[in-house]
């Protein structure tokens, strides 16, 4: 069994206290890791590290020196591709091709910003003949980072990516239930020659070592991904220190199926939108909206590809792992007593591997249709792998239903009409619409982000690097 350590100013280092959390496997229930339990003492040490690295050694380096960094990174996280997926599939319980996945996308993300870090340019202002008037994209200075454990090294990649490429220093804050490729990257970075306190990753308790990092006064923005309720939490925190936040708090995202949609393209992509790490996904389809003079057949189809799916052990490649915890797995199972008692029907059901260990978070996919608009399960994120079908007359009605929820992160329309998936499409108030697909790989390239209870502010893209950045204005006067 390992015993991680904190990186804090280049160093490994214990939490100040000595206490450790256990690090269980979801496949199995059993204890294989330890992890520090950081303390606000911890916090501190890493924001007064980033700190010195923000005046001293980060800030002396050239736009051009961070992205040639960044790019060495992502060169040393292939190199690590085959260890940092089993870690993944081993800390959180996704299928081992989807940890591969995210290896691939987190190499992309620093490989991205690497290339983009120099070509963040300001701009001139035309003003008063006698002044010239320049303004400059200049780093926050110390950023926190409140990584989830469903994607830790995809948003990991996005955010403190774009933020070392913006020239701020970081402290980065994992979720409990997935930290270990966290620290694997931070070990990474320091072998690459990442300047000592550019980057700096304290594990622990959302309720110690993340409050603790949010409240910092030593932090000048955040970047928080998790749950609508602690992302109020986070924001409030932050607001009394006067500083950003960046927000994506997770969606209830529709579907849309017309009647003229190409089905067979269709199919497995309503599936696999509700699967993909076992429905874990802030941005999974978990609403599908149909046309319907076609309801029936869709509800059909795709019950008849559910009733296939099996969730097992991330290791023998299963449609879908277990759940990340035992928490989250007993929501997932609230929901769906919750289902029975309102009296959903069950369309499909898949089921659990025979060779699932017993001691595993295990949850079998479900889907049901038909459900109204207004039941639990068609307005309430469940993170899990349950789908709901709900059918619609005409546009204005998918229109008005794929917007009815307190979420607005994604969508997907299907249609062969192009000018109806553009009326549809520009009618979303979503971060995120896909035509005729769902999902697009990694989408590194793509801005990402919600309205409402989704959140607000844009990771991802070169719009995620503007966002870790703001702008200093200079007005210099002739003479």
């Amino acid at each position: 069994m390992t015993l991680h350590k904190n990186l804090i100013g280049g160093r490994d280092v214990p939490a100040s206290d000595g206490a450790v959390l256990d690090v269980l496997s979801p496949a199995d229930g059993q204890l294989f890791a330890r992890i520090p339990s950081g303390t606000a003492e911890d916090i501190d040490a890493a924001v007064k590290a980033a700190r010195a690295a923000f005046e001293g050694a980060w800030s002396k380096l050239t736009a051009t020196e961070r992205g040639r960094l960044l790019i060495k990174l992502a060169a040393a996280v292939e190199a690590d591709a085959d260890h940092l997926a089993a870690l993944e599939s081993r800390d959180n319980g996704k299928p081992l091709r989807q940890s591969r996945a995210d290896v691939t996308a987190l190499a992309r993300y620093f490989e991205y910003y690497g290339t983009a870090a120099d070509k963040l340019h300001g701009e001139v202002i035309p003003y008063l003949n006698t002044h010239f008037i320049g303004v400059e994209r200049v780093p926050h200075g110390v950023t926190g980072h409140i990584i989830p454990w469903n994607y830790p090294m995809q948003i990991f990649g996005r955010s403190v990516g774009a933020a070392l490429a913006g020239g701020n220093a970081t402290v980065v804050k994992p979720a409990e239930d997935a930290s270990l490729t966290i620290l694997r990257i931070g070990a990474l970075a320091r072998e690459v020659g990442f300047p000592d306190g550019a980057l700096n990753i304290v594990t622990g308790l959302g309720r110690t070592a993340g409050a603790a990092l949010t409240a910092h006064p030593g932090i000048d923005f955040i970047s928080f991904t998790g749950s609508p309720e602690t992302g109020t939490m986070v924001q409030t925190a932050a607001a009394k220190n006067h500083v950003g936040v960046t927000l994506e708090l997770g969606g209830k995202s529709a579907q849309v199926v017309f009647d003229d949609a190409d089905l067979e393209r269709a199919l497995p992509s309503l599936v696999n939108a509700i699967i993909q790490n076992g429905g874990q996904t802030c941005s999974a389809g978990s609403r599908l909206l149909i046309q319907r003079g076609i309801f029936k057949d869709v509800v059909d189809a795709v019950a008849e590809r559910f009733r296939t799916l099996r969730a097992g052990h991330p290791e023998r490649e299963p449609d879908l792992g277990p759940m990340v915890n035992q928490a989250q797995q007993r929501r997932v199972e609230k929901y769906l007593e919750r289902a029975k008692n309102e009296g959903l029907t069950v369309a499909a059901a898949g089921g659990i591997a025979s060779d699932a260990p017993s001691g595993g978070y295990y949850v079998a996919p479900t889907f049901f249709a038909p459900v109204a608009h207004e039941s639990v399960l068609s307005q309430e994120e469940v993170f899990g792998p349950v789908l709901v079908a709900t059918p619609f007359d005409d546009e204005a009605e998918a229109i008005r239903l794929a917007n009815g929820t307190a979420y607005g992160l994604a969508a997907g329309v299907w249609t062969r009409d192009a000018m109806r998936s553009t009326r549809v499409g520009r009618a979303m108030r979503v971060g995120q619409v896909f035509v005729n697909c769902y999902g697009a790989g990694g989408g590194v390239e793509l801005p990402f982000g919600g309205f409402g209870r989704s959140g607000h502010g844009r990771e991802k893209g070169f719009e995620g690097l503007v966002e870790f950045t703001t702008t200093r204005t200079l007005v210099i006067a002739h003479g």
